[in-house]
């Protein structure tokens, strides 16, 4: 395993939208219906570096809940959800798990079934 620490910080919480904030979140890769809601996940036209994970409620106008978008985490192509947390998995092999109610207390760890080259004992690349 990679001895990396990741962390997600909250940059900005916006209560008020205008034209010149709004990024492209144009492609859905994957969802997830669960309870009454909706988690999405996909990426950004804008970079391919930018991934994106939303929770909307599963209703007649796909009210928003949530977004979050990442510049560095590329695109999130697989998404789940229950009662209590969104997960998704990025293309770079991270899995995101946001709370439902606090999405900004997102824990991001390795996806174990990501094809990483682990170093042999000896450091001999070929094991």
């Amino acid at each position: 395993m990679r001895a990396e620490d990741w962390q997600w910080q909250e940059v900005l919480r916006a209560t008020v939208w205008t034209p010149s904030e709004w990024m492209d979140v144009d492609t859905a890769f994957a969802s997830c219906n669960y309870a009454g809601g909706r988690a999405l996940a996909g990426e950004s036209a804008s970079h391919g570096s930018i991934g994106w994970v939303a929770l909307t409620r599963d209703d007649d106008h796909s009210t928003l809940e949530w977004i979050a978008v990442s510049c560095s985490s590329n695109p999130f192509t697989e998404v789940t959800l229950d009662a209590t947390t969104v997960t998704a998995t990025s293309t770079l092999g991270r899995i995101w798990a946001f709370p439902r109610n606090a999405p900004q207390q997102v824990k991001i760890t390795e996806d174990p079934s990501y094809p990483w080259l682990s170093p042999s004992p000896t450091g001999d690349p070929t094991g």
